[in-house]
């Protein structure tokens, strides 16, 4: 199946994916107070939720760095070197 994207204006190929009816719902409601299609509230919906997940494990990764004393202690000495290597002469 392939549509017309009317706000990227491109021919796109698409695939179904089965939702319940609910959710169906709340994309439509979502999408006609956006003047935006589904497709593309769905997309950025998507999108978000990948954004989220990276930031999720970033966060777990953190978590797990600064349980250890020896690592975070490594870490924060790496960042002071790094912060030198920022200045160019202008501070």
């Amino acid at each position: 199946m392939v549509y017309k994207s009317v706000e990227e204006s491109v021919t796109v190929p698409t695939q179904t994916v089965r939702i319940d009816q609910k959710t169906h719902a709340t994309l439509e409601r979502i999408a006609k107070r956006q003047a935006r299609s589904m497709q593309a509230i769905l997309a950025d919906a998507v999108e978000s939720y990948r954004r989220h997940l990276i930031l999720k494990k970033t966060n777990e990764a953190y978590a797990k760095l600064k349980a250890d004393p020896g690592a975070w202690f490594g870490e924060q000495r790496e960042r002071e070197r790094w912060d030198h290597t920022l200045a160019d002469g202008d501070v």
